[in-house]
């Protein structure tokens, strides 16, 4: 077995390579994969539907919200979320419509197959035939072709800033924007072990934050939060026993 088999599945998991949960998720599509098991099935589905949902998360109007409202959404509402926050159903196209219509049938046939082949959402019969490697591949391809499709879409939008979970080095652009054309100054702050941060923008507005020691080590550095967490338990430890004492 390749990775080859699902470049688009790794693509999208190395861009949103601080989300746990779908690092898990792939983590399994790959164990599962690579030791030929027919669990890669029920990682394949988990893998699209966890990207649908984490797209969907990301895009989501809270005003217009499209996210499905149902305690236990099935599949396809997932897939049909994802098309819809990626705006990919807005086209004027008819030929295209048709070919988005075709990735939501595959990744119902996707389903489907989990349902009735995979081992590890549905308990099964103990001497069920194994898949065949190119069974296998086929439930991979699948879902490597619906996540690229998606991520591509997704690649062109611009996120929400307010909103986006996606990290600060995505933003290269705008950062450059603000540290070119922005003023900042700070203080002690009246506040125990914190700074006053004075941000003057260029039409003079200034935007004020205090931040705590914790915090900014936390944000920043965590190794340099982990030395300072370790050299304040030791410090409190002495002063303990010289009370004591």
């Amino acid at each position: 077995m390749s990775a080859d088999w699902y470049v688009g599945i790794r693509s999208f998991c190395d861009y949103w390579r601080h989300a746990p949960t779908l690092q898990q998720t792939f983590k399994a599509l790959e164990d599962e994969f690579n030791a030929e098991n027919d669990a890669c099935v029920d990682a394949a589905k988990a893998m699209v539907e966890c990207a649908c949902r984490l797209l969907v998360d990301e895009l989501d109007d809270p005003i217009a919200p499209v996210k499905p409202k149902d305690e236990n959404p099935d599949f396809g509402k997932w897939l049909a979320a994802a098309v819809r926050v990626l705006h990919l159903d807005q086209v004027r196209d008819e030929a295209f419509k048709k070919l988005i219509s075709q990735y939501h049938k595959l990744g119902t046939t996707l389903g489907d197959l989990r349902n009735k082949a995979g081992t590890m959402s549905h308990g099964k019969d103990g001497f069920i035939a194994k898949l065949s490697a190119h069974q296998r591949r086929a439930s991979v391809l699948a879902a490597d072709a619906i996540i690229s499709f998606l991520h591509e879409a997704y690649i062109e939008r611009q996120p929400e800033l307010i909103r986006t979970r996606e990290p600060y080095e995505r933003f290269t652009d705008a950062n450059k924007l603000i540290d070119d054309n922005v003023a900042v100054a700070a203080a002690e702050s009246e506040f125990d072990a914190a700074v006053d941060i004075s941000i003057v923008l260029p039409n003079d507005d200034a935007i004020n934050l205090t931040i705590e020691a914790s915090r900014l080590l936390f944000e920043f550095d965590r190794e340099a939060y982990v030395a300072a967490l370790l050299a304040c338990r030791e410090a409190t430890a002495v002063g303990d026993q010289g009370d004591e004492s």
